[in-house]
């Protein structure tokens, strides 16, 4: 705790030294937006030790697909991942690789079938061409926002087949009154983008082209559904 996050060991975690800190549990900005309001309790912007505690008993529950309220502080959750390896206080995020992948093969066929019809160019369907799909489920467009940026795994603005899959997924677990979870559950990512997260300079690097980096940076989780014009890529 101290050296993480408290280095001037004043036993309180400032909200900028936090937010670095807990960006590391690879949850959206969305989610830690929530486990901070819900942990400063006082609304300060500064979190006691015991407080911090709270936020990573949060994190946890995020990470493990459940809702991220109070009432979930009394589950039974392993510890929080977060991918820096240099402290033994934190686990590193590794997907485990032996995990059966929770989208069943006569389901696979079934969303590449549609992914095939949408038209994907070199293997990947931009935002706008799986938009009307999402839509079309008639789900609220929040969980949409939520079901886009955990299926978008590599965070670039496309879905391969596998991630339109973990996308279509998302949907029909919704359309069942299932939760979508807060973060991609393990049994969820797909086998093909199951690496290690914590080992440095595997992290995939955002092209320099300007227009797919702004596109990435600059798309809110809902933004894709909400926007009006198709995103020029």
């Amino acid at each position: 705790f101290s050296s993480q996050v408290d280095s001037a060991n004043s036993g309180r975690v400032l909200a900028s030294d936090a937010a670095v800190f807990l960006k590391k549990s690879g949850l959206t900005d969305l989610v830690l937006g929530k486990i901070w309001d819900l942990a400063d309790t006082d609304g300060k912007g500064i979190l006691s030790k015991q407080e911090f505690f709270v936020a990573l008993r949060l994190v946890a529950c995020a990470q493990n697909g459940l809702e991220v309220s109070l009432s979930s502080l009394n589950l039974p959750v392993p510890p929080p991942r977060f991918t820096d390896t240099s402290s033994p206080l934190l686990l590193s995020g590794t997907a485990s690789s032996d995990v059966p992948w929770a989208v069943k093969l006569e389901d696979k066929a079934k969303y590449d079938a549609i992914f095939d019809s949408l038209n994907p160019v070199n293997g990947l369907l931009s935002g706008d061409k799986v938009k009307p799909v999402l839509l079309n489920s008639k789900l609220p467009v929040d969980i949409l926002g939520r079901v886009w940026e955990l299926s978008d795994i590599d965070r670039d603005g496309m879905l391969d087949r596998d991630e339109f899959a973990v996308a279509m997924f998302l949907v029909y677990c919704a359309l069942e009154k299932e939760p979508v979870p807060m973060s991609l559950p393990a049994a969820l990512v797909p086998p093909s983008k199951r690496k290690p997260l914590s080992v440095p300079g595997t992290m995939p690097l955002i092209p320099p082209s300007t227009s797919t980096k702004d596109s990435h940076q600059s798309l809110p989780p809902v933004g894709i559904l909400a926007a009006k014009t198709p995103l020029s890529q």
